[in-house]
């Protein structure tokens, strides 16, 4: 007897997310944490672009935004001379932009969002022991009472970070090494008068170049409230516990500075005098760089911290481990329900594996210079791998390559395995104001959408959407988007009807729904010819095929329904 679909260990923002999206996708799970209560501390606090992307097609974003602050920019200081300001702009098609969130603020956002799909946190429940088998994978749980419970799970996700009890179960290999430095972390607030949303880092260096004396604040919702973390004093400093293998990272316990550590390095470092005040919480924490060899054994998988652990440079740890979940739990939810090959699950790692290695090996080459800021590439390149909006999976098994691309043609528009860009300006028959291609995606799954550029290709948009419902068990909505050269929405509904395509969204004779491209943009980032593009639920592309067309044998669409659904689709 199974007691759950996926039991998740760690109910922090990977795990609540992991939670969120399988509950918004039918899966029964369970989330256990061994902490009574949300920590109210701002230890993750940058969220990038891409998450916010994420948490769109989430359908949580609005929460997000009503409490976050913008990251508008890094003010920095070496050897007390004030370099170029760093602003933190995107390219105008980029939806968000960089934000500042304490992480007690997200973990409160994902886990109201989780409610509502009825499903809590159980709190004082620990992970013991864990055995899997074929079918599934029975775990051994303790609450705060000390009863004993055994539960049964088709697969067993631990999100339950730096320490993580799943991982050394698991016996995976997490290779790295530890940083020689303590830092100490405070939320506090100043009163200089450095400009808002704009980080603060200051860096002092020994004559050999290497930095002896730091300080970074980010800003924090609040007037001039900051996270600031600096260098351990001596006073504070203790030798790491554990042999010279254990895994340093996170915040200690009984070390934590007081404001008069803080104004020490602020009177050394600060670009300007300034006073510190109303201490919320402090610490003194580590850092390692270390990462998994597998993400996945059997059925039992890590994500998070769980599997990558490296410098908190640029905030990436958090956001990169959120994006494991997202791409996680369309994955599992699809295996769950029946339709998945073998080869889907192994795509996580195919998949994510090749991120943390990145992720890592970036944080600590910028951990060791001036921040991200001296990372080499031009300004915009740098800023867009940092707001992860460079994360891409050409080489995944699960990706039909194009075939255009592979020729060596220059292919307009997203390539399989690349983010899915937002668009604006699409309209409908009811829409007074024009929506975003984002609007369209959010809350669902796999999703069909095509592009017409003339209305002679809305039959094979038609057929498309046909043969995708088809071979999916009607598992993948399509709509059209309606370029110039179509005359309008009224008349595309009506060349598309009669060509297949009213049984081409849901089966029941519902015509395709059908948004005019009115200011062009969707042609602009998409290409300008007739296409059909698979977007996956992570909003990354699965396939694209040009001209569109039914999914016939060999054809881009026919084989990534293969890849993604299996054979059994339909």
């Amino acid at each position: 007897m199974v007691d759950t679909d996926v039991l998740i260990v760690g109910a922090g923002p990977v795990g609540l997310t992991a939670a969120g999206e399988l509950r918004r996708q039918g899966v029964t799970c369970r989330l256990v944490d061994r902490l009574p209560a949300r920590l109210p501390y701002a230890k993750a606090v940058g969220v990038q672009p891409r998450t916010l992307e994420m948490w769109d097609r989430m359908g949580l974003v609005r929460a997000v935004l009503e409490a976050a602050v913008p990251m508008r920019g890094q003010v920095t200081y070496s050897d007390g001379v004030e370099q170029d300001r760093l602003e933190l702009r995107l390219p105008p098609e980029v939806p968000y932009a960089f934000a500042a969130l304490p992480q007690y603020e997200t973990e409160r956002i994902l886990e109201e969002h989780l409610a509502r799909f009825g499903t809590g946190i159980e709190r004082e429940t620990e992970l013991v022991d864990f055995a899997q088998d074929a079918d599934g994978v029975v775990s051994r749980l303790v609450t705060a009472s000390g009863e004993e419970q055994e539960v049964r799970s088709r697969f067993l996700i631990g999100c339950d970070g730096a320490h993580s009890t799943v991982r050394k179960k698991l016996g995976l290999a997490f290779e790295g090494d530890r940083f020689p430095e303590e830092y100490m972390l405070a939320d506090v607030e100043v009163d200089w008068s450095l400009p808002q949303g704009y980080s603060v880092r200051a860096s002092h260096h020994d004559p050999e170049g290497r930095i002896d004396d730091l300080l970074v604040c980010i800003p924090l919702p609040g007037d001039r409230r900051y996270r600031m973390s600096m260098l351990v004093p001596p006073e504070l400093s203790a030798a790491p516990e554990g042999g010279p293998d254990a895994v340093a990272h996170g915040l200690e316990s009984g070390r934590a500075p007081g404001l008069g550590h803080v104004q020490a390095v602020l009177d050394r470092m600060s670009p300007e005098p300034t006073t510190v005040s109303a201490l919320r919480w402090s610490s003194v924490f580590r850092i390692s760089h270390r990462l998994v060899d597998r993400y996945a054994v059997g059925r039992v998988l890590v994500a998070g911290d769980a599997a990558h652990i490296h410098p908190p440079t640029g905030a990436q740890g958090m956001n990169t481990g959120i994006q494991d979940a997202c791409n996680l739990a369309w994955k599992l939810a699809l295996a769950l329900d029946g339709g998945a090959p073998s080869p889907l699950l192994a795509g996580y790692h195919a998949e994510r594996h090749p991120v943390g290695e990145e992720v890592v090996g970036r944080t600590v080459r910028n951990a060791a210079r001036d921040g991200v800021r001296a990372a080499p590439g031009d300004l915009t390149t740098v800023l867009l791998r940092e707001a992860q909006l460079l994360v891409g999976y050409p080489d995944s098994p699960l990706v039909v390559p194009d075939g255009a691309a592979a020729d060596g043609a220059g292919v307009p528009g997203p390539l399989p395995g690349e983010r899915v860009p937002d668009c604006r300006g699409l309209t409908a028959r009811l829409a007074v104001t024009p929506l975003r291609l984002y609007d369209l995606l959010r809350e669902r799954g796999h999703v069909l959408v095509l592009y017409a550029d003339r209305a002679e290709a809305l039959h094979g948009c038609g057929e498309a959407a046909a043969g995708v419902h088809r071979l999916t068990g009607g598992r993948v909505p399509a709509f059209v988007v309606a370029g110039r050269g179509v005359d309008g929405p009224e008349a595309a509904r009506g060349q598309l009807d009669g060509h297949g395509a009213g049984d081409g969204e849901g089966g029941d004779g519902r015509a395709l729904p059908v948004f005019r491209d009115d200011d062009g943009d969707f042609a602009r980032q998409y290409g300008g010819d007739a296409a059909a593009f698979l977007v996956r639920p992570d909003g990354y592309l699965a396939a694209r095929q040009s001209p569109p067309a039914a999914p016939g044998p060999g054809s881009a669409l026919a084989e990534a329904v293969e890849r993604v659904f299996g054979k059994r689709a339909g």
